[in-house]
């Protein structure tokens, strides 16, 4: 933080646009840390009748409680004060905040009046990065129109044009994975990925780290997940063109079936993965919050005759991830041999929690058929009708409270790294 003060002569001021589930927490989160000094947060309209609605709004959450209690403990007090009604200005925990209610567009918010380099975009509306500034609907761009100098945003991109390619400004980072790739010349626009994608991330980077479990023949999961905003209630009807009629049936009463971008975004974030042939799904399930991964993964057995490697195991996959806790001096993944549920992990500082006791593995034989094999020599076929391959199959799991504990915080810690990169 000297390297700001000195070279800018100012504190560091954050910008966050979106009062919803990411962005209060976000919030939440830098009231806490203290890094920024002062706090710009935009919802581009009124709140209620008022600041104090809008002081009711941050200061309590039906997840994690207020946000006082959560920060300090049950015997806290409250920590928000109206400093002013008409400006939008409040005063949490020390911190200047100025709730903003004028414009929804990010080519309207003037992030530069208020001294913001760094904004995080948390509407989920801005996901586009080909669209230009000017586009009618808005677009992530207002933003570095408006002054910031980096835009993070809580989701993954989505180009909606599917003829257009991801431009070269553009880039995906998660914090504890590739956060050293950020570039403050080539880098205005990044995403955060999703929730998924970073606790997914943190789980198979220490097994492709690791000699014994980097032959990863094949891959895949599914996330049991918490219910979202975008889900329902109560039965709904469609939008019009609405191809997923899941998304409108209530999330109270039913296990939900959907997609997840998970395996693309994780292609980003680690290259080596676009090898394997990633497959993901989501199962939306009615709880608040934490989710859980489920990893199948089919490796390529050691060979039994090179004592340098260790055969894949149980055991073994849990002394990688044991030892990836320990080597981090930040405990982005924790280990645990404990019987969890997922009430006990919400709020959890930590990408991913391992639940050790519940991964197995199994060693089998996959038959190949090498008569179906295209362009293999006649002779090899002759010779081999068929090839038996020793694999080991592995079911590993992973908690990650999709809101704070995981998401939330990752993005946190990325958007420091990045502050103090840029100024």
């Amino acid at each position: 933080m000297a390297k700001v003060e000195i070279l800018e002569n100012r504190p560091p001021i954050l910008g966050i646009n979106g009062m919803g589930r990411i962005g209060k927490l976000t919030l939440w989160h830098h009231i806490g840390r203290k890094y920024f000094k002062e706090i710009y947060i935009n919802q581009g309209r009124g709140i209620g009748q008022g600041m104090d609605a809008v002081a009711q709004l941050i200061e309590k959450d039906s997840t994690y409680g207020s946000i006082h209690r959560f920060l300090y403990g049950v015997n806290s007090s409250r920590i928000i004060q109206i400093v002013d009604e008409k400006k939008g200005k409040l005063l949490i925990d020390g911190i200047p905040v100025t709730v903003l209610r004028e414009s929804r567009n990010p080519a309207e918010i003037p992030w530069r009046d208020y001294g913001v380099d760094i904004v995080v975009e948390c509407t989920g509306k801005f996901r586009d990065p080909t669209l230009s500034v000017d586009d009618k609907k808005g677009s992530i761009r207002g933003h570095l129109a408006r002054g910031a100098k980096v835009v993070i945003n809580s989701s993954a991109f989505k180009i909606k044009n599917k003829a257009l390619s991801m431009p070269d400004d553009c880039v995906t980072l998660i914090y504890g994975i590739n956060h050293h790739a950020f570039d403050k010349n080539k880098h205005p626009l990044v995403s955060a990925a999703s929730c998924t994608t970073t606790g997914l991330a943190h789980m198979i980077k220490p097994l492709l780290n690791n000699e014994s479990t980097s032959r990863i023949l094949t891959a895949s999961m599914s996330t049991v997940h918490a219910v979202t905003n975008s889900q329902s209630v109560l039965d709904s009807v469609p939008k019009e063109g609405e191809k997923d009629l899941r998304k409108t049936r209530s999330i109270l009463n039913n296990i939900i079936l959907t997609s997840t971008n998970a395996a693309e975004a994780l292609n980003q974030v680690i290259p080596e993965v676009q090898n394997i042939g990633f497959m993901a799904d989501s199962i939306r399930v009615p709880v608040n919050t934490e989710s859980l991964i489920v990893l199948n993964i089919t490796f390529q057995a050691n060979p039994t005759n090179d004592k340098t490697v260790q055969p894949i195991t149980t055991k073994l996959i849990n002394s990688i991830y044991k030892k990836a806790m320990e080597n981090d001096p930040e405990h982005l993944l924790i280990y645990s041999d404990e019987q969890n549920v997922s009430s006990d992990l919400i709020g959890v500082d930590a990408a991913i929690v391992i639940e050790g006791q519940f991964n197995h593995t199994r060693t089998a034989f996959i038959n190949i058929d090498l008569s179906n094999i295209p362009d293999l020599p006649e002779s090899v076929k002759n010779s081999l009708n068929n090839l038996k391959i020793p694999v080991v199959h592995a079911k590993i799991f992973g908690w990650y409270d999709n809101e704070y504990g995981s998401y939330t915080n990752r993005m946190a810690d990325l958007t420091v790294y990045i502050h103090r990169n840029i100024s």
